[in-house]
C-alpha cells in the first residue's frame, strides 16, 4: 500500500490542474455546453495528464540527486529511494505509449501534439533546463501545447491576444516559481540543485516578473477589447442596449480585468512572502483569495460568454 501510495504521488496528481487549460478553447469558441466537444475535450485532458505524469517520473529519475538537496523535494519517492529506478522507468514507459496511443486514436492531430509535447519535456529534463532563460520558455510553452492541443480536439480558432495572454501568463508562473526558489535555497545550495539558479540574480528575475505581469495584463485587456465574444441567449436581448463599443461588440469581458489585476498582485505578494510560489499549482490549490479570484473570474467569463453577450 505504500509503495502504490508512493507511486501515485510520483505522478503529481495535484500537477493535473495545469492540463484545464485544454478547455480554454471550448470555453472561448462557445461551445462550453455541446456534449460531444466536452466529452472530447475532457478525455484530452485525461490522457495529457497521464502523459505528463510520465514526464514528470522521467524528470524524477534524472534530478533525483539535485533534488535530495532541496529542503521539499527531497521528500519525493524517488529522490528518498522508496521507488525503485527500475520500476520508474517501467511505469513511464508505459504511460507515455498508452497516452500517445490514446490520443492519436482520439485524432491524429492531437496525437502529433502530444508527441511534440513528450520530446519538448525530454529535450528539457536533459538539456534546455541547463540554460538559463530557455529554462522558463520551455515551462511557458508546455503551457501553450495544452492549450493548442485542446483548440485541436475541436477545430477551434485560438485569438492572437488571448495566445499572448497565456504566452506572458506561463512566462510570469515560470519567472515567479524560479524567484520563489532564490528564495528558498541558499546561493550554494540553488547553484547545486538547478545550475540556472547560479545565474539569474534576485534583481534579474524581478525585472522579469514585472515584464511579464505587464504584458499578461495588457494581452487579457487588449483581447477583452477587440474580440468577439460569446453566444446568443435570452438574456442577451436584455442587455442589448447596455454598453457597447463604437464597433456595436458587447465588451463585457472588460469587467473581468480588475479581478485579473488581482490576481497578477496577488501572486507577486505570494512570491515574495514565502516559498509556495515555487509550486503555482499548489498556490493554485491552497492559496484562498488567490483561489477564489480564479473561480471568480471562470464564473465571470462563463456568464458572460453565455449568459450577455449578444
Amino acid at each position: 500500500m505504500a509503495l502504490l501510495l508512493d507511486v501515485i504521488k510520483s505522478l503529481r496528481p495535484r500537477q493535473w490542474v495545469k492540463n484545464l487549460t485544454l478547455f480554454a478553447a471550448l470555453i472561448f469558441s462557445g461551445n462550453l455546453f455541446k456534449t460531444g466537444l466536452f466529452i472530447e475535450t475532457t478525455l484530452g485532458v485525461l490522457i495529457f495528464s497521464l502523459l505528463a505524469s510520465s514526464v514528470y517520473i522521467i524528470n524524477d529519475i534524472v534530478d533525483a540527486p539535485s533534488d535530495r538537496l532541496h529542503p521539499f523535494k527531497k521528500e519525493r519517492p524517488i529522490a528518498a529511494g522508496r521507488i525503485p529506478v527500475s520500476l520508474a522507468i517501467t511505469l513511464s514507459i508505459l504511460g507515455v505509449f498508452f497516452s500517445i496511443l490514446l490520443g492519436w486514436r482520439l485524432s491524429n492531430y492531437f496525437g502529433l501534439m502530444l508527441l511534440a509535447y513528450f520530446a519538448l519535456q525530454i529535450t528539457y529534463t536533459f538539456f534546455l533546463k541547463h540554460i538559463i532563460i530557455f529554462d522558463v520558455i520551455v515551462i511557458a510553452t508546455g503551457f501553450m501545447a495544452r492549450v493548442y492541443a485542446g483548440a485541436i480536439l475541436i477545430n477551434a480558432h485560438l485569438s492572437i491576444w488571448f495566445l499572448l495572454g497565456i504566452i506572458s501568463a506561463a512566462l510570469f508562473l515560470a519567472v515567479g516559481k524560479r524567484r520563489a526558489e532564490i528564495n528558498i535555497l541558499e546561493a550554494n545550495v540553488a547553484a547545486k540543485h538547478r545550475a540556472t539558479l547560479s545565474q539569474y540574480t534576485p534583481e534579474l528575475l524581478d525585472t522579469y516578473l514585472a515584464m511579464t505581469a505587464t504584458a499578461a495584463f495588457l494581452s487579457w485587456a487588449l483581447f477583452t477589447f477587440f474580440e468577439p465574444q460569446g453566444t446568443s441567449f435570452e438574456l442577451a436581448l436584455v442587455l442589448a442596449k447596455l454598453p457597447l463599443t463604437l464597433s456595436g461588440t458587447s465588451k463585457w469581458l472588460m469587467a473581468t480585468i480588475p479581478v485579473v489585476i488581482y490576481g497578477i498582485m496577488r501572486y507577486l505578494f505570494i512570491i515574495y512572502q514565502g516559498s509556495r510560489a515555487e509550486a503555482p499549482e499548489r498556490v493554485l490549490l491552497t492559496d484562498t483569495p488567490l483561489l477564489t479570484t480564479v473561480g471568480l473570474w471562470g464564473l465571470m467569463v462563463i456568464t458572460i460568454l453565455y449568459g450577455i453577450s449578444p
